[in-house]
């Protein structure tokens, strides 16, 4: 296969083909924009009417002949006056003429088509060789939703013809293990847009595997010396302006409600501003730190609705919070001692490979250049100590200080933002935070913000596309099913989930159906462990034990089985 930069070029031209394909078919169309994205390409186009599945075919089928007319691509540079008169019919292309300050432009041109354009592209159009249109979805014109809708076409292309099955095999896969599907058909969790776009209804089940996320979490911070808080979810807006979220990250905010003595609420979008209110309260000392603040705080940001997806992309969510306030000397420790518990939750929860970014300082910065570079080594420190491999991203730290971000790969390869380490020197400053040194004199904490699972929204769909829904035993919603063979052994079946129920999420099937028909929707629900009863178990007080996907695995007395099931609870099995 090309690497990934030849890549980009197969689908920029990929796109274009596509376009060309779309104003041959259907000349009325207006063109938006077509880039190469992580996956393959898409193109935008504003139209009336929806393109149908039969469309696509229809397109998919004009690309192929596009293709097989191995039509040069042949860059072109065009006086700015002369484009204007190309692009007379094209709308959004004269927008984003204007937006150009040259006085020459570029456009790519094969036969007929020809489109406003940077590049680069490959030679000619025969060159790209196995191409699939993948679906179709809306999109907004610039991403504004007061603009104009459009239809947004995706394709995927590969020189190879092996790549584009392997992809689409890939994508098959991926889409069996969709969180959106899987969710509904487990009764995890609900969607209600027509109440709140981007906000989670977690279901019995779904609240039952969040409990135990949540109660594993709190055990092991409380464990490394960490304290809970419970902040507010409102707050006056001016404390949002004293932190600079009003001046940086306002168009994420939610509109603030405003009461009748005029002052006005705020909905929260970070925890960090609570946090620093209760660092406050006292007067601090060097005896008393660091101080590790954590907090499973919900926020709530205001996604644009084109970008909400599922449980991975939302408008309230819970974050794993955690604020760290240490003296310079104690900065590394801290960092080290975050990087461990990232391992640990992150290998407890089965992800053992992942990828690591190391982002320094940017050209807009507050703080000293000393401090910046105490802090990196710090964060470099942490890594090398945990024998960690790292990737450098030059420039990509935020205003306030670096960061580590951590992406881990699911089963298929996938990756996912998940960890991150903040250092920061900006709202210390901006609070006016201090401790009384050794010295006896004022100075300003260190401040670190962390999350280790980051939203337990977007962790739990990225749970349940991992595992396919096949949720490992301490993490199932129910982790046993009793299966009673028929009524008269309902007494024993209770009598088992009573002897289990203390320890683990048990609960009998008691309804009048044969017991194929219990096991096939057992193992449908993804329940890990079966416990069929009938005359023989009944008698020798025995469990007939069947794993999901695995089949009859023999019997055991209940105790025998206790034991069993506390080591896969132990070792997070």
């Amino acid at each position: 296969m090309a690497d990934q930069s030849d890549l980009k070029i197969y689908w920029h031209t990929s796109a274009h083909i596509l376009a060309q394909a779309v104003k041959r078919l259907f000349p009325e169309v207006k063109l938006g924009i077509g880039p190469a994205i992580e996956k393959g390409f898409y193109y935008d186009f504003f139209r009336q009417e929806p393109f149908t599945p039969e469309d696509l075919t229809r397109i998919e089928a004009e690309m192929r002949r596009i293709t097989e007319e191995n039509l040069p691509v042949i860059r072109q540079e065009i006086p700015k006056e002369e484009a204007k008169e190309i692009l007379k019919d094209e709308p959004f292309k004269q927008e984003i003429l204007e937006e150009i300050p040259e006085d020459l432009v570029i456009f790519y041109q094969q036969g007929e088509f020809r489109d406003l354009c940077q590049g680069p592209h490959l030679a000619n159009t025969g060159q790209v060789r196995h191409f699939k249109l993948l679906s179709v979805a809306a999109s907004y014109w610039k991403g504004d939703e007061k603009r104009e809708s459009l239809q947004r076409i995706y394709g995927i292309s590969f020189p190879e013809k092996k790549s584009l099955d392997e992809y689409l095999v890939f994508l098959e896969e991926a889409r069996e293990r969709d969180h959106r599907t899987l969710g509904q058909k487990l009764n995890l969790f609900s969607l209600h847009p027509e109440y709140g776009s981007g906000l989670v209804f977690w279901h019995p089940k779904g609240a039952a595997v969040r409990k135990v996320i949540e109660d594993f979490w709190r055990t092991v911070h409380l464990e490394n010396g960490y304290q809970l808080l419970y902040t507010p979810h409102i707050a006056d807006l001016t404390l949002w302006d004293c932190s600079g979220h009003t001046s940086f990250y306002r168009e994420n905010m939610f509109p603030p409600m405003e009461l009748d003595s005029g002052q006005k609420l705020q909905l929260k979008p970070m925890n960090c501003p609570f946090h620093i209110l209760v660092y406050k309260n006292s007067r601090r000392s060097y005896r008393e730190l660091p101080l590790r603040w954590a907090e499973l705080g919900t926020v709530y940001r205001l996604e644009k609705q084109g970008v909400l997806h599922g449980l991975l992309r939302v408008r309230g969510f819970t974050q794993d919070d955690a604020h760290i306030f240490c003296t310079p000397e104690q900065l590394e420790e801290e960092i080290v001692g975050v990087i461990k518990l990232v391992c640990y939750f992150l290998s407890s929860f089965g992800f053992k490979d992942y990828r690591i970014f190391l982002s320094t300082r940017p050209e807009i910065y507050v703080g000293t250049r000393e401090n910046w570079e105490r802090a990196t080594k710090a964060l470099e420190e942490a890594l090398k100590k945990q024998g960690l491999a790292y990737e450098i991203d030059p420039g990509a730290g935020v205003f306030y200080g670096p960061k580590i971000d951590i992406k881990i790969r699911d089963c298929l390869g996938r990756e996912w933002q998940c960890s991150t380490v903040q250092v920061d020197f900006n709202i210390p400053e901006r609070f006016n935070l201090t401790y009384v040194n050794q010295a006896g004199k004022e100075q300003a904490p260190i401040m670190i913000h962390r999350a280790i699972l980051g939203s337990l929204e977007r962790f739990f769909g990225v749970l349940i596309e991992h595992y396919k829904g096949n949720m490992p035993f301490w993490l199932a919603p129910v982790q046993c099913r009793v299966l009673p063979i028929a009524d008269r052994h309902l007494p024993y079946a209770r009598a088992i989930q009573e002897a289990l129920k203390k320890e683990f999420r048990v609960e009998v099937d008691d309804r009048n159906e044969k017991i194929n028909r219990k096991i096939r929707d057992a193992e449908e629900e993804k329940i890990p462990l079966m416990l069929i009863v009938g005359d023989r178990e009944q008698k020798q007080k025995l469990v007939s034990v069947r794993w999901h996907g695995e089949g009859r695995q023999g019997s055991l007395p209940v105790d025998q089985l206790r034991e069993l099931l506390e080591k896969k609870l132990a070792c997070h099995e």
